[in-house]
């Protein structure tokens, strides 16, 4: 073995060693939860029972290293895994750089600072393109301005710099025809001038196919004075053709009743360049908490699903949960 090798070997071990962690903590977490839903309460068509149960518990762990960095991770054990034989969805693993950020990878089920905003009105239970089948559109179609997500994806976000956090994520895959690649950053404040006024600005660039960029970017607004929160938002998609340049606009009121009682109203509207049908939505929806227990709906009404001129929908969801 050659010097080199020996002075690369004890630098490698010594920093091992420097950044060791502590022994840590490993706990499960959970709740009861029952669902009663209809994504399409417009068809004719059985739904058969519209029962479901929540199946899924996260698992986190943590420890703390002798640099004062701390490092974590989460798997999620779900029953509705998409991967037969794998029942780990979510997982992922946040290192905590003691005041210079978070630095998260995400083997699956991670948000990238565009996805994460991408629709951030206010609504009492969940947005106005949701619950509706098709509303959020499909691989390959979507039918709002969220960026990409994808599994093995790195995200950062910084310290709060008086008000202003930055976030930004980074996803690179290849295969034999694609070269997939993924960038955006995000930033949202906290005006101290006026309070209760928060904003936030994001965007992205996107090659999810080869040679083909899209430019997606956000910008919303939300104001909270005592129990009534407003909010707007307003997103672009541009690419290279009508068919990937998508207009989102979207609205949201909430009031609170009392401190457990919320309800909420909001409305989105989605315009797609190629498709002369708009795509509009509206929902009503509330939610209470009460000790452990927590209950909430929506109903949610969407006109031209998918820019179809013949998909208008109706929907509904409730959900009661029971923590502990």
């Amino acid at each position: 073995m050659n010097k080199f090798t020996k002075v690369g070997l004890s630098a490698l071990a010594g920093s091992l060693v420097a950044f060791s962690a502590h022994a840590g903590s490993l706990s499960a977490s959970g709740s009861a939860s029952l669902t009663f839903a209809n994504g399409d309460d417009s068809s004719l068509t059985h739904e058969g029972n519209q029962w479901t149960m929540g199946d899924s518990v996260t698992f986190t762990g943590s420890g703390e290293m002798d640099n004062g960095m701390t490092i974590s991770v989460s798997y999620e054990l779900d029953g509705d895994a998409a991967d037969t034989g794998n029942e780990f969805d979510s997982h992922s693993m946040t290192l905590d750089t003691n005041g210079m950020g978070t630095i998260t990878f995400a083997g699956h089920g991670g948000s990238s600072a565009m996805s994460a905003i991408d629709d951030v009105t206010p609504n009492a239970y969940e947005e106005s393109w949701a619950v509706v089948t098709g509303g959020g559109g499909a691989t390959g179609a979507p039918t709002l301005v969220d960026g990409l997500s994808g599994n093995n994806m790195f995200t950062y976000t910084s310290p709060d710099l008086g008000g202003v956090t930055i976030t930004a994520a980074y996803l690179n895959a290849s295969d034999a025809i694609t070269d997939v690649s993924y960038m955006d950053f995000a930033i949202a404040a906290d005006i101290a001038a006026v309070d209760g006024l928060s904003v936030g600005f994001g965007m992205a660039e996107t090659e999810e196919t080869l040679g083909t960029v899209i430019d997606d970017s956000t910008m919303y607004a939300k104001y909270t004075y005592g129990s009534v929160t407003i909010g707007y938002q307003v997103s672009e998609s541009d690419g290279p053709t009508s068919a990937t340049d998508i207009d989102f606009k979207a609205a949201g009121i909430t009031y609170a009743v009392t401190d457990d009682f919320t309800v909420g109203y909001s409305t989105s509207e989605s315009d797609k360049a190629s498709d002369s049908d708009v795509q509009e939505a509206t929902a009503i929806g509330a939610s209470y908490t009460s000790g452990g227990i927590t209950i909430g709906g929506s109903m949610n009404s969407i006109d031209n699903v998918g820019f179809d001129a013949s998909a208008d929908r109706d929907g509904y969801e409730f959900n009661i949960a029971f923590a502990f």
